[in-house]
């Protein structure tokens, strides 16, 4: 829980992991008697996130090109809440992402993890009503940005295996035919390596982008389908380490949007090794 909710604040898995570290030291030196153990640990993490993203804010103002949040990559067949899947899709961090910090904490502890307003009221140190309002406000904000992309898992995972396939031989019909004719992509570089610097819209755009970034040359160029926060994904390693990671939203039997990682430092976390894919 912990880490759920200082990911879904942060976007980030290496911050997340410092936080929850963070918040049990505070636990372990806590000397009074605490009656409520997970609403003292949900205050602690969500109040360290705050401050975090209030530090970061700067950051993210200069940051090159579009941002996505620090995937989490796992194993193909790796079972995940359909429900939790959605509330930490890329696609829904990035919608988060444009939350005011607060608004991000209310939507975070009372939409995902069912906290009651009154128990966030606590947390934030601020009156019901107010947290109500903050609550109504990101609930309606999230709601008119966020795309629903209701395909099945099956129906996600065989329309990314047939668009890889495509791409890996190089079949320009056959991607147009899996793509939206509105799909949009986003690259996530950071400005440290080559990658889109706006997001690419349209299926013809979307298809020559992807087939341009894997005509170059990748030393030991590998790829392997991943589970990427709980939706079907690509994991394209060079000699072994993490180059890559695509996640894929489906709708209709198409590809509607994709999310590209490319920024290293977004990518140290993952291991293909470990994963078993290495």
């Amino acid at each position: 829980m912990l880490f759920g909710i200082a990911y879904r604040m942060l976007g980030s898995v290496a911050d997340a992991e410092d936080l929850v570290q963070d918040t049990w030291i505070s636990w372990s030196q806590a000397t009074a008697q605490v009656a409520n153990p997970g609403g003292y640990l949900a205050r602690t993490v969500t109040n360290l996130s705050l401050n975090r993203l209030r530090s970061a804010a700067v950051q993210r103002e200069s940051y090159v090109g579009p941002w996505l949040p620090e995937p989490l990559v796992a194993a193909p067949d790796a079972s995940v809440d359909a429900e939790l899947a959605e509330s930490v899709s890329l696609a829904m961090l990035v919608v988060l992402e444009s939350l005011s910090p607060l608004e991000r904490a209310v939507f975070v502890l009372k939409e995902v993890f069912a906290f009651s307003y009154k128990e966030i009221a606590e947390a934030l140190d601020r009156s019901e009503a107010a947290v109500r309002q903050v609550g109504s406000r990101a609930r309606a904000h999230v709601q008119a940005r966020d795309t629903r992309y209701d395909a099945s898992a099956q129906t996600r995972r065989k329309v990314t295996d047939e668009f890889l396939a495509a791409c890996l031989g190089g079949d320009l019909n056959r991607m147009l035919e899996l793509l939206a004719p509105d799909v949009t992509a986003w690259t996530d570089g950071g400005g440290k390596v080559r990658a889109a610097l706006r997001p690419v819209h349209g299926a013809d755009n979307v298809a020559r982008f992807i087939l341009g970034v894997m005509a170059r040359s990748i030393p030991d160029f590998g790829v392997q389908a991943v589970s990427v926060n709980g939706r079907p994904g690509l994991l394209v390693t060079s000699a072994g380490q993490a180059d890559t990671v695509a996640c894929f939203e489906v709708a209709d039997g198409r590809v509607a949007a994709i999310h590209l990682v490319r920024n290293p430092d977004k990518l140290t976390h993952v291991d293909a090794g470990r994963l078993g894919l290495g």
